[in-house]
């Protein structure tokens, strides 16, 4: 009996050791240098998201942060590189709906599951905009889906991927629009087939679209956020316009699941920080980006109901994952 309780005593100093360990490496966090992990090519919407953190929370954490790009299929490469890695804080993960929500959707077997993150702080949050030719007689939403109900034929969309693939597939079971889908390797490629008159329409993100925009070669019938946008005051969200949807492509920061949860509410909080300045803020306005906060726990709620939300979409609209 002696010796079951020497052992379980040594457990238990044994055991206390690691805890102590780990709350005084959460508690001296950092230590060294932070990488953000971003897993598109450089200059793209992910990316400069990751550059302005890299810039900014360096004075709060006091240690440097640095941008990595592991571009490739679907950012699969560089999400599996975070969740495979040390949870200590030393990597993070540039997220986005691609990785965190649509692979999950769309990809029968991923390297990471939904539970191998430990998400941060989400910060930044980018509408679409619903665009058609300028010559297109359609005047509004409505007239939009009545056309392509008189003429499914001729109708259809642009999508550069499978996530906008699915947010128009919500759109036509919201509507009941007859569209079909057109793949195209990028926004642009799609903004510029509607300009073509190769499409009908394309939702692209507010940042591409503005350009196109003050050309005059398109125009804007709606917007899929909550509110109009501050920088396009005229355009109508589509909740206003009776169709009950609201998507959007978000930015936020994901430690490997497992992080200490002190070393997360120190990262919660200086992201919160920086999202405050308004320098960053002014530098978010002129990309399209709406700021936002959160908590952990709420960063991770959103996760969860999007990807469910989505694997409706997908079953409804009979998308396979690959």
């Amino acid at each position: 009996m002696k010796r079951y309780q020497r052992c379980f005593a040594s457990l238990m100093v044994f055991g206390g050791g690691i805890l102590a360990g780990a709350s005084v490496q959460a508690q001296d966090y950092p230590v060294k240098p932070v990488t953000i992990v971003v897993g598109y090519s450089a200059g793209g919407g992910v990316d400069q998201m990751a550059r302005i953190l890299a810039e900014k929370l360096p004075a709060g954490l006091g240690q440097s942060v640095v941008v990595e790009n592991k571009p490739g299929v679907a950012s699969i490469i560089g999400a599996s590189h975070v969740a495979k890695a040390k949870p200590d804080g030393y990597t993070l993960l540039m997220g986005a709906p691609g990785p965190i929500v649509f692979n999950h959707v769309l990809t029968a077997k991923l390297p990471y599951g939904p539970n191998d993150f430990a998400p941060i702080a989400l910060f930044g949050d980018s509408p679409l905009m619903i665009l058609v030719n300028a010559s297109n007689p359609v005047k509004n939403i409505a007239e939009l889906v009545a056309s392509s109900k008189q003429n499914p034929s001729l109708s259809n969309y642009a999508a550069p991927s499978s996530s906008f693939q699915l947010i128009n597939e919500l759109f036509k079971s919201k509507t009941g629009a007859r569209f079909t889908y057109i793949p195209y390797k990028s926004t642009t490629e799609g903004i510029s087939a509607v300009i073509a008159g190769d499409v009908t329409m394309v939702m692209a993100d507010v940042g591409p679209a503005t350009t196109f925009l003050q050309s005059g070669r398109v125009k804007a019938l709606a917007v899929t956020a909550s509110e109009r946008l501050k920088d396009h005051p005229t355009i109508p969200t589509l909740q206003e316009l009776g169709v009950d949807m609201k998507a959007s492509l978000w930015y936020g920061l994901l430690a490997p699941a497992g992080t200490p949860a002190p070393i997360i509410k120190r990262l919660n909080e200086e992201v919160v920080r920086v999202m405050a300045m308004p320098e960053v803020q002014k530098s978010l306005t002129s990309k399209s980006v709406i700021t936002l906060t959160s908590k952990p726990d709420e960063f991770a709620k959103l996760i969860s109901s999007e990807i469910q939300m989505w694997k409706k979409v997908a079953e409804e609209n009979n998308i396979k994952p690959n």
